[in-house]
Formats: structure tokens, C-alpha cells, sequence
């Protein structure tokens, strides 16, 4: 397959969360085009599965989409930061709890067609309590949903994040075929 060939970039935009370049590429065929690209730092999402069998998810109102939404808990990695360490961060910040186990279960482009972002995904099981004040968290409502409900909530578009679906299929499909 026939890469494209950058020939010059322009950041048009800057901002706290992410900054946008224009590219201008040669393609395969010879002609050139724009590309806008969204560069952002790399992310966390974590499936969280208390001792009852349950997966913590947040219901939050995302300005972006103009209505609450419920998901899988998730965040940025801090520069120099390693994701099982963030995953560690954001569960206390988000969620009040700590997870003692954390496990990767894969990873995944959040937006390849026009950004930068990679999420890392977890699994973090083992929860204990542990409060961590935290901004911007104070309207999250932590809603715990069985495993056995998870694929009905996305199915009837209750959960309708791509990072929160596609981690809990991932996550089901991990636990319905161990070792795989």
C-alpha cells in the first residue's frame, strides 16, 4: 500500500488540550492534498469491575455532544507519566476508588482518519476506596451496571461513546474467551 509523502506542515491552531496542523501530502498518485490533523496526547480508558461483578461507568454531560453520556472511565496520560500509572491517577480522580490490579487489554485510535490520539485500554479490578479531590470531576455520577448488562446498554444505544464500547466488548470478549 502507497503512502502519502508530507511535504509541509502549519500549525493553525493551538490550544490547552490539543492543537491542529494543516499537511500538505503528496499522494501516491502524485497529486497533493490537505490533511487536517488533530494532534493529542495519548489517553487511558479503563473497563472497572468492583467485587460484585459490576463495571463502574461515569454519566457525565459532554459539552461536545450536547447530552449526558455514559462511559467507561478515561483520561489523559500527564508528560512523563506511564499509562498503568495514569489508569491508577484517573480511577481516584474519577471514580474514588483505587484499583489494586490493573491489566491491559489492548489499545486503539481514538480518530485515525484525523487524529493523533492512541488509548490505552485497562482493566481494573481489585477496588478499594480512595478519595482524591480532583477538578472538574464534581459532575460525574458513578453508576455501577452488572456484566451482564453491558452488551444490552450497547445494543439499545444507551452507551453510545466508541472508547466505552468498543473497551467493553473487548473486555467481554476477554472474559468469555480467557486466554485468547
Amino acid at each position: 500500500m502507497a503512502k502519502e509523502k508530507k511535504l509541509s506542515s502549519k500549525v493553525v491552531y493551538e490550544g490547552r488540550a490539543f492543537r491542529i496542523r494543516m499537511d500538505t501530502v503528496q499522494k501516491s498518485s502524485g497529486q497533493s492534498a490537505l490533511r487536517d490533523v488533530l494532534e493529542r496526547s495519548d489517553c487511558i480508558a479503563v473497563v472497572a469491575v468492583d467485587a460484585e461483578d459490576n463495571v463502574l461507568l461515569e454519566r457525565q454531560f459532554r459539552t461536545a455532544a450536547g447530552k449526558e453520556l455514559l462511559e467507561i472511565p478515561a483520561g489523559g496520560i500527564d508528560p512523563g507519566e506511564d499509562p498503568e500509572t495514569a489508569v491508577k491517577r484517573e480511577m481516584r480522580e474519577e471514580t474514588g476508588y483505587f484499583p489494586q490490579k490493573v491489566t491491559r487489554l489492548g489499545g486503539f485510535y481514538a480518530s485515525p482518519g484525523y487524529s493523533t490520539e492512541y488509548l490505552y485500554l485497562f482493566l481494573a479490578t481489585d477496588l478499594t476506596p480512595s478519595q482524591l479531590f480532583a477538578e472538574d470531576t464534581d459532575e460525574i455520577e458513578l453508576v455501577r451496571v452488572p456484566v451482564s448488562k453491558i452488551r444490552r446498554l450497547i445494543l439499545s444505544g444507551e452507551i453510545d461513546d466508541a472508547k466505552s464500547i468498543a473497551g467493553l466488548l473487548m473486555y467481554l470478549e476477554k472474559i468469555k474467551a480467557p486466554g485468547s
